[in-house]
């Protein structure tokens, strides 16, 4: 049986790597699809690991051999999945879950219908730009760039399947894993 197609988005700040950190490891048999970037790594990021870092030129180069299910800019960096690792994996009856941007998810359901998209926002805007203060690795600039781009990102979240709002992690963890384990129940 293929695996499923887990899509999960929701502005910076909003708790989508605290969340899959907890989940991941409950839910078994799903991966996390690792995106190439052009951004510079962060001090906590592991090259293979959190993203696949490279240069601008390859990253376009791969965009033009049509090698990205998806593909973006974001924050003036650009983003994208690596078409192969995800069928591959598929393929295998592995669920696959991408942590991507809204114009990424939108490239992936038109692509693969499939596809379940779940969005994860915070209770509210001013707990949004308090998540990003407390991280202490943007700029003023950045912050008010993220803020600004996270407005859009929540105009959009009626594009997706489910829409799960990040006040209590516990809550948010457990809302997550049930989206997850429901599709698998459907599938069999």
């Amino acid at each position: 049986m293929r695996g499923h197609l887990f899509v999960f988005s929701g502005p910076s700040g909003a708790g989508k790597g605290t969340v899959l950190k907890e989940a991941l490891p409950i839910l078994g048999n799903i991966v996390y699809s690792v995106s190439c970037t052009t951004r510079k790594p962060r001090h906590d990021d592991a090259d293979g690991e959190t993203y696949f870092f490279m240069r601008e030129e390859d990253f376009k180069e791969m965009g033009l051999k049509n090698m990205f299910l998806e593909s973006a800019e974001v924050h003036g960096n650009m983003y994208g999945t690596r078409r192969d690792i995800v069928e591959a994996e598929l393929e295998k009856g592995i669920d696959v879950l991408l942590e991507i941007d809204v114009q990424g998810a939108i490239q992936v359901k038109n692509k693969m219908k499939e596809a379940v998209l779940i969005f994860i926002r915070p209770s509210s805007n001013e707990e949004l730009e308090r998540r990003l203060r407390s991280r202490g690795t943007e700029t003023e600039e950045e912050i008010r760039l993220r803020i600004k781009n996270a407005k859009k990102e929540l105009a959009s979240a009626d594009k997706y399947d489910h829409i799960i709002i990040n006040d209590s992690l516990k809550d948010t963890v457990s809302r997550f894993i049930e989206i997850v384990e429901k599709y698998r129940r459907e599938s069999k």
